[in-house]
């Protein structure tokens, strides 16, 4: 079975953190690629003052020397709240039964589920794939708690031999770096280099960003 990675997030900027877990993810994970996907409006977090535009361009520099890494600019095409199940449903509709999708996503992600659209419906369509964060902390909702009763697997050979349904801890080192980090260095006006692609950074100074 083909099995493709989707790493959604509003990447504001994207830097080294997300591509060291999704390089991480695609080699443990055995995956053909990782789609990365720019949410053009959060539903639960304050719309970016970077535009969509901007920030999907950030990726594609980003990704640029990658095969295996792409962008995937869907969520910037219709209108609306960025819903991941939409995005799911739409993906699901190109792709068909016989490809696994794994979505990825941070431990802080994954234990705010519950507030997501339509959230218990995600894997009806997808694999979770939970990677923790340095500093991630709290425990699962009981409503998580009961799904990964049912629904965790403990190999990731599960997520191989089926489309959807399980929900899998990767065991990954990730790096200690946010965006919220680095907006605020740019804003301060204090060096960035060891977190952003050079090509980003640079396209952050000619579009005077941040």
């Amino acid at each position: 079975m083909k099995c493709i990675g989707i790493f959604g997030g509003t990447f504001n900027p994207i830097h080294i953190g997300h591509m060291h877990l999704a390089k991480q993810l695609l080699a443990q994970l055995k995956l053909e690629s990782i789609s990365f996907i720019p949410s053009a409006n959060p539903p639960l977090k304050s719309l970016p003052q970077v535009s969509a535009q901007h920030r999907a361009d950030m990726v594609k520099l980003a990704i640029a020397s990658n095969p295996k890494l792409k962008l995937d600019t869907r969520e910037l095409e219709r209108t609306g709240p960025s819903y991941t199940i939409d995005t799911l449903q739409s993906l699901h509709l190109e792709i068909g039964a016989e490809t696994s999708i794994s979505l990825l996503m941070g431990y802080d992600a994954f234990l705010g589920l519950p507030k997501w659209h339509e959230w218990q419906s995600l894997l009806d369509f997808a694999h979770i794939i939970v990677v923790n964060r340095p500093q991630s902390s709290g425990e699962p909702q009981p409503a998580l708690i009961s799904l990964l009763k049912t629904k965790q697997t403990a190999t990731p050979e599960s997520i191989i031999h089926a489309p959807a349904g399980k929900v899998y801890f990767a065991q990954i080192t990730p790096l200690d770096v946010s965006s919220s980090q680095i907006r605020a260095l740019l804003a301060q006006g204090k060096p960035v280099n060891k977190w952003l692609a050079s090509n980003v950074l640079a396209y952050i100074q000619q579009h005077n960003l941040y």
